[in-house]
């Protein structure tokens, strides 16, 4: 398989982008180091949505339709993951059982808790960026969350046989190292030209955040699972547009 074809199977999990049939997930998981690349797509779209509604409506609204349009483009499983994180944190119980609670179809207080803080968060977080900003913004944040994803596959253990067993095998595989750096330069190539220092803060807590994540999930439900793959892609994205908020003003 080339990396067109390979670039075509990492859209097609990261996104409800018609780009034919026949991506697997093993192949998804060989190309994930291009995961950022998929994330400047993603960011460029919402940023341009954004910055189209900011001409003519009230910003707040602006925020919250931009995320819809995120969450539609995404297929918001990322979203559900979320969810299934919030509810598997909040257990009080072994790991097994969370990895359990996690996979019921259910959603419970701790899924719907996470769901309104880190989405609302987001949503309001896109609202308050400026209209020369916006676009930009959206475009780093988005691959910030692509990158956490990489280094948690990178860094972590899967917890059980499922969906995030295949990133997990593959970025443990050959030339490990290289499909860390990957995703690293191209976050670096995309962030550093788009908001300079401000995209650098942004890129490297990225990183400690999914490190963290890490740590989270393997005390909790001694891995990674697939569940955490999506959280980690959501509060990456919203840890990212507070910094840059925070920044952007400063800097």
């Amino acid at each position: 398989m080339g990396i067109i074809d390979g670039l075509k199977s990492v859209i097609a999990f990261l996104t409800v982008i018609p780009v034919g049939d026949g991506h697997s997930l093993e192949d998804m998981g060989r190309y994930m180091p291009l995961f950022p690349l998929v994330g400047s797509i993603i960011g460029l779209s919402s940023g341009i949505f954004a910055w189209s509604l900011l001409h003519f409506l009230p910003s707040i609204i602006v925020g919250i339709l931009t995320l819809g349009f995120i969450l539609l483009i995404t297929g918001i499983h990322h979203t559900d993951g979320l969810l299934d994180f919030g509810d598997g944190i909040m257990y009080r119980g072994p790991p097994e059982k969370k990895v359990e609670v996690m996979h019921d179809k259910q959603t419970g207080a701790g899924g719907l808790a996470f769901g309104l803080i880190f989405l609302m968060a987001t949503a309001f977080s896109i609202g308050l960026l400026s209209i020369d900003e916006v676009i930009q913004s959206l475009v780093v944040a988005e691959v910030s969350a692509k990158l956490a994803m990489v280094t948690i596959a990178w860094a972590g253990r899967s917890a059980h046989k499922g969906l995030g067993t295949y990133c997990i095998d593959a970025m443990h595989g050959s030339h490990r190292f290289l499909r860390l750096m990957i995703p690293l330069i191209i976050c670096s190539g995309i962030a550093l030209p788009l908001m300079r220092i401000v995209g650098l803060v942004v890129i490297i807590s990225a990183v400690v955040l999914s490190l963290f994540m890490v740590w989270v999930s393997n005390r909790h439900f001694n891995g990674i699972t697939g569940d955490v793959f999506g959280a980690v892609n959501e509060i990456t994205r919203m840890a990212s547009l507070i910094l840059i908020l925070a920044m952007v003003g400063w800097v």
